[in-house]
């Protein structure tokens, strides 16, 4: 049979022989890291034999997929350990996750902290038993009867949920065997470095009908140091957790009356209000105009825009004057609206709409996360109308707006590319122009991407824009969304140079996503230290005794005349009490007034970043501090 690796390069080998044989014919090493392989594209078990011509592609711990395949197997060692300590517990599920994996159980059994090092310690001796993980497979019946001899009502239930004619694969390590479809790591030595992370609860298929589990999850990483590495970056991201900081910093809160609408405060205002307006300065510049729609609208544009039918279990709904309404969900077809109020010609077009909407959904109570998600939130919308000729520099202009945005707060990103859906709506043609006009623009501008085949709305492919922080953790913000149906279902028209009626297409597009999210994005980016330009306080003015009240007085006035964003502390406390509670609240500047600053009109200036940085006159300090905000400079 013929093998084609990713380079290009073709071999021949025997047909039965597995990835791990065929990595072994490359080097022992290769053999050694080899966990799984791609086989044409899908994941696959590097022990099952190959037959006929394949691509094939062997995956390490370097690539999502051996990643996923070692916590895979990591969450079967998990439960042997589990059913090893506790006979009586029934096994649900156990899926790999992102950094990490979990398995659901049906016990009495709390899981205490010691419960889970007990565990840990099992799942340990698990891996130095190097059990090797063996598949195999029965006929449905055959399968649902052995399930039911070991006792697992659980896997009986997942077994008689698949069709009559299926074929049920399991895997055996040691003593221990569970219903899986694999693939897996070729034994348990594999997964040297497990860890338990924490226990929580989870419904049983995430249906509140159903009984309540316990959760456990864990990570693995091939090396200790790997391991060591994500521990430390966790708990310096629960340094960082925006709740926390929030709440230190006086931003927001979350009020048992209002779950999931969060109260932003005074300190919390300013910072919210800053982005707004740096938001409002770039798409000026970008020639964008700003609307406001309304806040609810009629069942009857809902109906129109579809959003009745596909969204109204998370819309919030209400009767007026015997009439259906919605609290919209989004500003789509409030936008819609707007551009219907006249008739436009091609010369208005692209039209760059944007709006600052409140927008409500309904989340689970279990999904709700400080400000990551909630159920209501300023989305930061645009919408843009064009013809499909100026598609490709609306999308690079859009592209750059980013650039410039998410520069401003030292966030890179990677952009995902999402296809066309099998469930979509419209011409494939039309698709096909989109898509291609997406990765010209893209690859125009000189960005990589990578493709998310057919995940894109049914209406129109999309490009995502996943931001890393400082700690290396991503978060999808940004949005370019092509949309060719929503035009057609509000019949937007435009007179074109020959004098007819066409349709326009459209972008949809944010950059923030949300105001909300975005602050809880940043204020762990920064951990809560934001650049001066957006701070809340930007300047702290500290006496140093009684006499020069006066002075710290006359200094703060001054400062809040030039638009600086300053307190005063007054109180009759050590300096140094002080100088470290300003410290605690991330405030960037204090300014220090002692008899000796009072008598010479200077002020001893402290930077957060560099500490005591000497003294200067009010007017030297002012021009240094409105430099930093007019380059929007980052520390």
């Amino acid at each position: 049979m013929k093998i084609t690796f990713p380079d290009g390069t073709v071999r021949e080998f025997d047909d039965g022989i597995n990835a791990y044989a065929i990595a072994e014919s490359i080097s022992p090493r290769l053999k050694k890291a080899t966990l799984a392989a791609e086989l044409d594209g899908e994941l696959y078990d590097a022990a099952l034999p190959i037959e006929g011509d394949h691509a094939v592609r062997l995956l390490t711990f370097a690539d999502e997929g051996g990643r996923w395949t070692l916590r895979h197997t990591g969450s079967h060692i998990l439960a042997q350990a589990v059913k090893r300590l506790f006979p009586e517990v029934k096994l649900a599920i156990g899926p790999a996750i992102e950094n990490g994996f979990y398995y659901d159980f049906d016990s009495d059994v709390s899981f205490s902290p010691e419960d889970l090092e007990r565990i840990e310690l099992e799942m340990n001796k698990i891996v130095s038993e190097n059990l090797k993980l063996e598949r195999f497979e029965l006929k449905r019946e055959d399968a649902i009867a052995y399930m039911k001899e070991l006792d697992e009502p659980y896997k009986v239930e997942l077994i008689e949920d698949l069709p009559e004619d299926a074929v049920i694969s399991f895997y055996k390590q040691g003593d221990f065997v569970d219903l899986c479809a694999g693939p897996h790591v070729e034994s348990t030595g594999k997964v040297k470095n497990v860890k338990i992370m924490s226990v929580a609860g989870a419904y049983w298929r995430g249906s509140e009908k159903n009984k309540m589990l316990k959760r456990i999850y864990a990570t693995a990483f091939e090396k200790k140091a790997e391991l060591d590495e994500y521990l430390r970056r966790l708990e310096e991201a629960k340094k960082r957790d925006h709740r926390k900081i929030g709440k230190e910093l006086g931003l927001f809160t979350i009020m048992d009356e209002g779950p999931g609408f969060p109260f932003f405060l005074p300190k919390g205002m300013v910072l919210k209000n800053t982005l707004i307006d740096y938001w409002r300065e770039v798409h000026k510049r970008y020639g964008y105009v700003e609307i406001s729609t309304p806040m609810m609208l009629n069942r009857s544009l809902w109906e129109r825009s579809g959003h009745w039918e596909h969204y109204k279990n998370n819309m919030y709904a209400t009767v007026i004057d015997d009439v259906d309404f919605a609290v919209k969900p989004m500003n789509c077809p409030g936008g819609m609206l707007v551009y219907q109020t006249e008739m436009r010609s091609y010369r208005d077009l692209p039209l760059r709409v944007g709006e600052l909407g409140l927008v409500h959904r309904h989340e689970l109570s279990g999904a709700l996360h400080g400000l990551f998600r909630v159920r209501c939130f300023t989305q930061d919308d645009a919408h843009i109308f064009m013809t499909w000729e100026q598609m490709k520099d609306e999308i690079k202009n859009v592209v750059k707006l980013f650039d410039e945005v998410y520069s401003t707060f030292g966030l890179s990103y990677s952009i995902e590319l999402s296809t066309m859906p099998e469930d979509h709506i419209g011409d494939v043609r039309d698709w096909d122009f989109a898509t291609e006009t997406l990765k010209t623009a893209i690859t125009e501008l000189g960005k990589d991407y990578v493709i998310n085949e057919g995940d894109g709305a049914f209406y129109g492919p999309k490009l995502d824009f996943h931001l890393a922080d400082c700690l290396g953790r991503t978060w999808q913000c940004g949005t370019i969304q092509l949309d060719m149906q929503l035009p057609e279902r509000f019949e937007l028209e435009y007179i074109g140079a020959d004098g007819g009626r066409h349709r326009p297409v459209m972008i949809h597009r944010v950059v923030f996503g949300s105001i909300e999210r975005f602050i809880g994005v940043i204020t762990e980016h920064f951990a809560g230290a934001f650049p001066t330009w957006l701070a809340p306080v930007q300047v702290k003015v500290l006496a140093m005794t009684d006499r020069t009240h006066g002075e710290v007085r006359n200094i703060a006035e001054k400062l809040e005349s030039y638009g600086i964003r300053t307190e005063v502390d007054l109180r009759n406390e050590k300096l140094g009490f002080k100088i470290r509670e300003a410290q605690l609240k991330r405030i960037p500047y204090m300014l220090i007034v002692g008899d000796k600053e009072a008598e010479g009109g200077v002020v001893a200036v402290r930077y957060r970043q560099e500490g005591d940085i000497g003294t200067m006159r009010l007017d030297e300090f002012i021009n240094r501090i409105q430099g930093e905000v007019a380059l929007k400079k980052r520390d």
